[in-house]
């Protein structure tokens, strides 16, 4: 006797799985035209996509107590912003949300700064010379300090980066960002405080 029905068998099993095979390919092409398109853009069109829905928590605390040092190591503290409205914002040079906002938050820092507006921008953990770099290739003209320990990360109680808080002229936190922050959220929510 010969194994017929075993031919049977293994026909089934393939019709079977060519359905899930065909499934299979059409998740793996999905994935690669997706991680095509969110990897192709400008960063700069990143940061305005992802932060077009990112808006801030109304809040009303003080500020914490920070004292660090500024990439050319002089020591500095937050109080010493007192009467101005301050964006500060945690980052780092390896965060691509971080990197593409940065534009961003200089020409806004530029615009509002003869204001009394300024950016306090944190780098979480790099070396000050690597962030030197950093700051020269972006032409960040808003100061721009050191938190080896991320010491700025625990005082907001806050991990994720990049995040951003508004602290009024009065030292009362205002509002609160997680994410990349875009010209119209700045714009929008911003220059209300700045105008008070």
């Amino acid at each position: 006797m010969r194994k017929r029905p075993a031919k049977k068998t293994v026909r089934k099993h393939n019709q079977s799985s060519l359905p899930l095979v065909l499934i299979g390919m059409g998740l793996i092409i999905f994935g690669v035209a997706a991680a095509f398109l969110i990897f192709d853009r400008d960063p700069s069109q990143n940061a305005q996509a992802q932060s077009a829905s990112v808006v801030p928590q109304k809040v009303d605390y003080p500020a914490p107590e920070l004292q660090l040092v500024d990439i050319s190591g002089l020591a500095v503290d937050l109080k010493d912003y007192h009467g101005q409205v301050v964006l500060l914002n945690n980052w780092a040079t390896w965060c691509p949300p971080c990197r593409a906002e940065m534009p961003v938050l200089q020409a806004y820092h530029t615009a509002y700064q003869d204001q009394g507006f300024t950016v306090v921008a944190v780098e979480a953990g790099e070396p000050a010379e690597q962030v030197q770099q950093f700051v020269d290739k972006a032409g960040l003209t808003f100061p721009v300090w050191v938190d080896p320990t991320q010491l700025a990360l625990a005082a907001f109680r806050n991990m994720a980066l990049p995040n951003s808080y508004v602290i009024d002229r009065e030292g009362q936190v205002r509002l609160a960002w997680s994410g990349a922050i875009s010209m119209d959220a700045l714009e929008k929510y911003v220059t209300p405080l700045v105008e008070e």
